[in-house]
């Protein structure tokens, strides 16, 4: 499957299979409100199926962790992986964020796309 590009207000998500992969705007705080919208299209694109979530973190953004919270109750949503070339990136979604998710299991911090396209697919 060839992965398909959405546009949303707040930066751009691919689908790749069953994976939901978001490069978000330079800026942005990511909230719960724009975490909802991601949920929303997972599970419209995914129809009750079990997907996972690439956070492919090119651009320096703040995330409120509250999202994790409401990720953590998304029933078909089995695995959050955050994607950064950039270490300080990586260790505050490794020290901060993870707490956030229920499941510390289904979230892992990858230097690359491929580290976390293999690890989700043992998820999902």
């Amino acid at each position: 499957m060839r992965a398909k590009e959405i546009k949303l207000e707040f930066g751009s998500v691919y689908t790749h299979d069953n994976i939901l992969i978001a490069k978000l705007d330079e800026g942005i705080l990511f909230d719960v409100e724009s975490n909802q919208k991601l949920l929303d299209l997972g599970s419209e694109i995914f129809l009750g199926k079990n997907y996972g979530y690439i956070s492919h973190r090119v651009n320096s953004y703040a995330v409120d962790p509250m999202v994790y919270l409401e990720s953590a109750n998304a029933k078909n949503l089995k695995a959050i992986a955050v994607v950064s070339e950039n270490e300080m990136t990586r260790r505050n979604a490794e020290v901060v964020e993870k707490k956030f998710y229920k499941d510390n299991n289904c979230f892992e911090v990858f230097q690359t796309l491929e580290e976390a396209f293999a690890w989700i697919k043992t998820r999902i």
